[in-house]
């Protein structure tokens, strides 16, 4: 196995980032391969098993718009898809948020907390599953969320969204079907309580020496060397 450089390592594995490096976690357009959600992070561990990375409050991010500057999220969901946008940048508000995604799963699971670290809840984000490259990682939406409570009672988010994607050709139907699928499977987890919920990650905290890792002007190059 080669590295993300393109070397092998002595053990045959992939380079792995240390705790305190700060790498990218991007989304591709659904619609093509331009990247159009960047946000800065700081990794918490990273194994063969497990990549855990922390968005700190503040994180200076990109997200997509519309091209008049029109946030997404208030444009009726049927034109959200189909009007022209653009990218530009912004700060994460309120808490920071710690991103789990073992390697090959089509979803990664984010903790969220309310103002004096009082866990709110797991998020499992459906999307392709992350490619690896020199400075962060790569990924696609796939619109359909899942929220846990801290009880273990869970719900779908924006089956709204994911319906209109797919009646506008963002995703054909074998592509819904899979993400469904995956969904599925990641209730399965649920059900189970496996990893990463029965962990313990609501427990974490950073590290406070770590300071909130800078945007960097060329956040949307083409990597060179990618790893899954």
């Amino acid at each position: 196995m080669t590295d993300l450089d393109g070397q092998t390592t002595a053990g045959g594995g992939a380079v792995r980032w240390a705790p305190g490096d700060h790498i990218l976690w991007r989304y591709r357009e659904n619609s093509g391969h331009r990247v159009h959600i960047c946000r800065p992070v700081t990794v918490v561990r990273d194994t063969e098993d497990l990549l855990a990375v922390w968005m700190a409050p503040g994180t200076e991010c990109v997200k997509p718009v519309l091209a008049d500057g029109t946030p997404l999220h208030h444009e009726p969901l049927a034109t959200r898809y189909t009007k022209p946008r653009r990218v530009r940048t912004g700060h994460w508000f309120g808490t920071g948020v710690l991103k789990l995604a073992r390697p090959g799963d089509p979803w990664s699971v984010w903790l969220f907390w309310d103002s004096g670290w009082k866990f709110k809840n797991w998020y499992v984000n459906l999307e392709e599953p992350r490619v690896r490259w020199t400075g962060g990682v790569d990924s696609e939406d796939h619109f359909l969320d899942i929220s846990v409570r801290p009880d273990r009672s869970w719900c779908w988010h924006d089956e709204d969204e994911f319906e209109q994607a797919r009646r506008v050709g963002l995703m054909d139907a074998g592509k819904a079907a899979d993400v469904r699928a995956a969904g599925q499977a990641a209730l399965d987890v649920i059900g189970a309580w496996g990893a990463p919920f029965s962990d313990g990650w609501q427990n974490w905290r950073p590290d406070p020496s770590w300071v909130v890792p800078s945007l960097p002007d060329d956040w949307d190059r083409t990597p060179a060397h990618v790893s899954s």
